[in-house]
């Protein structure tokens, strides 16, 4: 089950940021004892792919932020970050940490695909959200909102990422939130929708 919600944590975190919870691992890999990437996922600590993940992070982390800007890059994370969940699903649900000591007990009988499998459907699903929030956030807020919510995003998505490998039943609290969460946004979009109609049916009688 720490399996599961240590790659669930990293998968959602994927969602938000694809590069954030590849650094995480990579760097607490490569600089500490907190978590033992097997053998298959060992290029994570490798000093070159850590230095490539930077820079796209840094990339990522102002383009994020640019009303207009966010809304192009998001198309283009349509794929990197499904991408990068299932990566980081599949390497964090693999690996030994603080709380996981016997990773392979919970994949081993169904083999490597399907964990990442999961974190690609999981991550989609976190981008998509976040996809759909932020042209709601920039037009109620003229665009002001974006740096914000992106800032909120990325500590989400680090928070999230530590908490996965560390704490991973405190996942489960991220879970219950999104659930409560999604009804309340669905219901918000539907209503700004219709209020988009409504203006647009009072301008053309007018």
């Amino acid at each position: 089950m720490l399996e599961l919600l240590t790659g669930t944590g990293l998968a959602a975190s994927a969602g938000l940021n694809a590069y954030i919870p590849l650094l995480t691992m990579g760097l607490l890999a490569r600089y500490t004892s907190v978590i033992d990437l097997p053998g298959s996922w060992q290029w994570l600590g490798n000093g070159w792919v850590l230095a490539i993940l930077t820079v796209l992070f840094a990339v990522e982390v102002v383009a994020d932020k640019v009303p207009v800007v966010d809304h192009v890059n998001d198309v283009v994370q349509t794929v990197v970050r499904p991408t990068a969940g299932g990566l980081a699903f599949g390497a964090g649900s693999a690996s030994e940490t603080v709380t996981v000591t016997d990773p392979g007990s919970f994949f081993g009988s169904t083999g490597q695909w399907l964990p990442v499998l999961v974190g690609v459907l999981i991550a989609l699903g976190i981008h998509l959200l976040k996809s759909a929030a932020r042209p709601i956030i920039n037009a109620t807020t003229a665009g002001i909102g974006a740096p914000v919510a992106s800032t909120a995003e990325d500590a989400t998505s680090v928070l999230m990422s530590l908490v996965a490998i560390v704490l991973p039943v405190l996942v489960l609290v991220f879970l219950v939130g999104f659930v409560l969460f999604l009804p309340w946004f669905l219901r918000r979009r539907a209503e700004r929708r219709r209020e988009r109609q409504a203006a647009r049916a009072a301008g053309f009688r007018v």
